[in-house]
């Protein structure tokens, strides 16, 4: 029962813990986290050892190798999800349009979202560009506006690594585990 059912279990669930960490001290390092990143690596290799570990000593055993490479794959799944819930850092959204950008500026500027425009030439005639630096726990509010005002428009997301100035819109009150680590992190991180 221990070797064919729980040893398997036990494999998948390290694993699916230790790439969900492997994926987030991942995000931590390119988000600059010099302080958590590390902490992060040292528990997933811990979980990993002790899961490879079972490996090698079960090896005859496919179920374990099957539950090692399950684990994986959830592991990936679970720890983007995550990171994906926890929006962290800072995005650049640019948007591209042919339309009169005055409404949509109009809304943005009453949000308190810091904006700059640009009139350009593009392959059709004269299009207007927004850029937009956003927190990412903003773009669920942002993404709405823009299809509202302009569903047509070319508009790309892209992470920012840092960020000296800006004008943002007021954070919300709970955060929740996010802001727990941003609190707790950030003023090592600088």
């Amino acid at each position: 029962m221990w070797t064919w059912l729980f040893l398997p279990l036990l494999i998948f669930l390290a694993r699916v813990i230790d790439v969900t960490l492997q994926t987030l001290r991942i995000i931590f390092i390119s988000r600059g986290l010099k302080y958590i990143a590390p902490f992060v690596g040292f528990f997933e290799i811990l979980i990993w050892l002790l899961a490879i570990q079972q490996i090698m000593i079960n090896l005859h055993n496919p179920l374990c190798m099957l539950a090692y490479a399950a684990g994986f794959a959830m592991g990936n799944f679970v720890g983007l999800s995550l990171e994906q819930k926890l929006s962290m850092g800072t995005v650049i959204v640019r948007l591209i349009t042919t339309k009169d950008i005055s409404p949509l500026k109009e809304i943005l500027n009453s949000r308190k979202f810091g904006l700059t425009t640009i009139s350009a030439r593009g392959a059709k005639g004269p299009v207007q560009i927004l850029y937009i630096v956003v927190r990412r726990e903003s773009l669920p509010e942002l993404v709405p506006l823009i299809m509202k005002y302009h569903p047509k428009a070319f508009y790309t997301i892209e992470d920012v690594s840092k960020v000296s100035e800006g004008i943002f819109p007021e954070r919300k009150k709970n955060l929740g585990f996010k802001e727990l680590i941003r609190r707790s992190f950030s003023r090592k991180c600088k």
